[in-house]
């Protein structure tokens, strides 16, 4: 699979960060960090703690990204769910599960 390039890096960090903003205000940031054809995301709360939400991988589109959900359980991420979309639709999902009950 191909590495992620630089500009892809910049975008997708920011499209996720707006697409938060306008979609998610529990969360005061998103932050990303890229390790070869992986993105992951970590959702960050007002209390500063940082919640890891999920794992894009790279497959050659900017706009279409494999995903797996970070599993507290194990520490790890599932990629047990058949998903294509938008990282933006990715995000929405992990947060429905993660984000939205951290708010009750």
């Amino acid at each position: 699979m191909p590495a992620i390039p630089a500009s892809t890096e910049t975008s997708l960090a920011q499209r996720l960060a707006l697409h938060a903003k306008q979609r998610w205000p529990q969360l005061t940031g998103i932050h990303v960090c890229y390790h070869g054809q992986f993105g992951y995301v970590e959702g960050e709360l007002a209390d500063r703690e940082r919640l890891p939400l999920m794992r894009l991988r790279y497959g050659g589109l900017a706009h279409h990204w494999g995903l797996a959900i970070h599993a507290p359980s194990t520490g790890g991420y599932e990629a047990a769910i058949w998903f294509t979309g938008s990282p933006q639709e990715a995000l929405d999902l992990v947060c429905d599960l993660y984000v939205a009950s951290t708010d009750s």
